[in-house]
Order: C-alpha cells, then sequence, then structure tokens
C-alpha cells in the first residue's frame, strides 16, 4: 500500500514539474493548453518564434500583437515560461509632475466708500 502511495506521489511530482510550458520550445498544442492561449494567440506566437526564437519577457511583449504586461502576467501564472523564466513585471517611473507657477490671486476692488 505505502509503494502504491510513494509511486502516486512521485507521479504527480513529475506531472507539475513538466506543467510549464518554455514558449521558445512549444508546439501549438503545449500554447493553446495554457489558459489564455487560443488557436490565434498560438498562431501570432509561432509566427514571430520563426523569425526568431523570444530572448526574454519584453521581446515576447513587444513582438506578439495583444500581449502586454498584464497578460503576460497571467500567462505567467498559468505556466508559460521565457526561456525557463517566469515573467517579472518591469516598473516604470512614475511621470514627473511639472511644477506650475501659481499666479497671485486677483484682489477684489475695494468697497466704494460713501
Amino acid at each position: 500500500m505505502f509503494k502504491k502511495f510513494l509511486a502516486g506521489m512521485l507521479a504527480l511530482l513529475a506531472a507539475a514539474s513538466f506543467a510549464a510550458v518554455d514558449i521558445n520550445k512549444a508546439t501549438q498544442a503545449d500554447l493553446d493548453s495554457i489558459k489564455g492561449i487560443g488557436p490565434s494567440t498560438s498562431t501570432k506566437i509561432l509566427d514571430e518564434r520563426k523569425a526568431s526564437p523570444f530572448k526574454d519577457w519584453a521581446d515576447f511583449v513587444q513582438r506578439v500583437p495583444g500581449i502586454g504586461d498584464k497578460r503576460a502576467a497571467k500567462l505567467s501564472a498559468e505556466g508559460l515560461t521565457v526561456n525557463g523564466d517566469a515573467f517579472k513585471p518591469t516598473v516604470k517611473p512614475a511621470p514627473e509632475k511639472k511644477a506650475t507657477a501659481k499666479k497671485p490671486a486677483e484682489k477684489a476692488p475695494a468697497p466704494a466708500v460713501k
């Protein structure tokens, strides 16, 4: 009984270790198995990959239409990797606010004295 349990646990661990799908090695079926990637997106990915493999997530986001940082993060959470790496969002600096010079408040005219 214990041997069957142990064998089952090893099988689960082996399956979990193969859950990640690398974008540079995946077939269309592998890509379609990722939640959030359908036939249209997998075709776009494969077409771009024919030109050259994806270097990193930034390269992937830039080259595949319809993929932005938000969607890339979701796909990574579902098991998609680029060269074995999960998505790490890039931190963009906040835009600088321009200092605006305030005009001095205009004074109301003084009330007329009677």
